[in-house]
């Protein structure tokens, strides 16, 4: 699940991990909110990347909320963050199971989603 409030966002990480991957889907959430709505609907992500800042709850929000429920709490969570400095990266790092920045190189996206879930298998 790509959790993002910039729709083209969304659409191009679906597109080419859809693209890299014939047997990945991936489900766009436009907020924190949205993602829980899906998760409580039923549909649960391998992997949820989401970004780190939105408007209403952000991405350390959404880890919160999903670490709270114990049918959520073992989803690996990817952050996705457009800032590019020391701090960010150190107030990130260790949040979530791995971080990238946008740009998001796919390949690279992809060879770290599946490293994430060889492990948590």
């Amino acid at each position: 699940m790509v959790v993002d409030d910039i729709p083209d966002q969304i659409f191009a990480i679906k597109q080419a991990l859809e693209t890299l991957d014939d047997e990945c889907e991936v489900i766009g959430a436009s907020s924190g909110e949205q993602c829980i709505e899906l998760l409580n609907d039923g549909k649960i992500p391998n992997l949820i990347l989401s970004e780190t800042k939105m408007l209403g709850m952000n991405g350390r929000g959404l880890l919160s909320r999903l670490k709270e429920n114990p049918m959520w709490e073992d989803i690996p969570v990817f952050f996705l963050t457009a800032w590019e400095d020391r701090f960010t990266e150190g107030s990130i790092a260790g949040l979530g199971d791995d971080y990238i920045e946008k740009p998001v190189d796919a390949e690279d996206l992809k060879k770290r989603i599946d490293a994430v879930l060889k492990k948590e298998q």
